[in-house]
């Protein structure tokens, strides 16, 4: 069957839009739905404890948000943001600017005193190729000067850059958090390991993908984005171990799904690797490794929607999505939960 983008729209509030995240982290909502059993059920997320047993496998997400968004100024003294999108050199980005009528090829943007970029290119899709030029250490720089670059649907200011950013977070280089994984403590996380529950970390770094609608009418004729993933080896082993022993292997967040289901085999089994992956999961899918998700509520006619209800199923999934506005869960990356077992 042939889906249409149409067939992913829900009504949503837009009050029911999280603003700010949920404190503690834990205390957000969680509704449970058995894939196999059709059982639904409204919880707080620490309870999803509840829901897992010893032998399970929670694959996590470790990248770190960048203070990925930067306020420049042209020559002539007319603003622009920037939001890098991909590291493609030491100096070099893929970025994100608006307004682009002002970034043409040679353009030389100011940050501040101790850092500017020159556009040197620009892509098939308007993206711009950067060149930064910088006093110091990058990295130092961009969290003096950057700003958390949260989704466009969240108008309130963030007080803690770190809400942001999972507990677990390692590895800069995304441009959006994997939200899923904002639920966790390091409480949480400790009283998981010690039901016996082992946790397996993935990198996927969040790129543009997250920022750009499905405009095709047919979805198969949407292009999705390249991001990059890597799978260490104890991960794969961890992961394998699980597989081969019929043991659950829960994704949290659809970016961890998105690695796994673009290395697993037919087996799900999966390799140490790294590289780049433009994955599209939508129904039907056969899933290959992945047994149970962790996810937030996504935005209507999103491939994030399209995914879930690759898993449990388009009708199922529209009708959660209707109860959870029904029962007034918050919704997108501050909002609530659910976990599909």
């Amino acid at each position: 069957m042939q889906y249409k983008k149409s067939d992913f729209y829900y009504d949503l509030p837009e009050e029911l839009i999280a603003q700010t995240p949920a404190s503690p982290r834990d205390s957000s909502r969680l509704l449970t739905y058995g894939i196999n059993t059709g059982e639904v059920r409204h919880e707080v997320f620490k309870d999803i404890i509840d829901y897992l047993k010893e032998g399970d496998v929670l694959v996590v997400n470790n990248t770190k948000v960048l203070p990925a968004r930067l306020y420049a100024k042209t020559e002539n003294g007319g603003a622009v943001e920037v939001l890098l999108l991909k590291r493609l050199d030491m100096d070099e980005w893929e970025v994100l600017v608006k307004p682009g009528r002002k970034c043409t090829v040679g353009k030389v943007l100011t940050v501040s005193e101790e850092l500017s970029l020159t556009v040197t290119g620009i892509t098939p899709t308007g993206e711009r190729i950067v060149k930064f030029k910088y006093d110091g250490v990058f990295e130092e720089i961009l969290d003096k000067l950057g700003s958390m670059p949260l989704p466009p649907y969240i108008k309130a200011k963030l007080q803690d850059k770190n809400r942001y950013q999972t507990v677990y977070a390692k590895v800069d280089g995304s441009a959006a958090a994997p939200t899923a994984g904002l639920h966790f403590t390091p409480e949480l996380i400790e009283n998981i390991k010690k039901k016996g529950v082992e946790v397996a970390e993935v990198l996927l770094h969040v790129g543009l993908g997250t920022f750009r609608p499905v405009k095709e009418d047919i979805i198969t004729d949407h292009k999705m984005h390249s991001e990059y993933y890597e799978i260490g080896e104890e991960s794969a082993k961890i992961i394998n171990k699980a597989k081969s022993e019929g043991r659950r292997i829960i994704a949290v967040g659809t970016t961890s799904v998105r690695t796994l289901e673009s290395v697993a085999d037919e087996n799900g089994l999966v390799k140490p690797c790294h590289g780049n992956t433009q994955i599209f999961i939508y129904p039907p899918y056969r899933f290959k490794c992945v047994d149970a998700l962790i996810t937030n509520f996504h935005l209507p006619e999103s491939t994030l929607i399209m995914l879930v209800s690759a898993l449990a199923g388009r009708e199922e999934v529209l009708n959660l999505y209707n109860t959870a506005v029904k029962e007034r869960y918050r919704f997108f990356s501050f909002g609530d939960a659910m976990f599909l077992y």
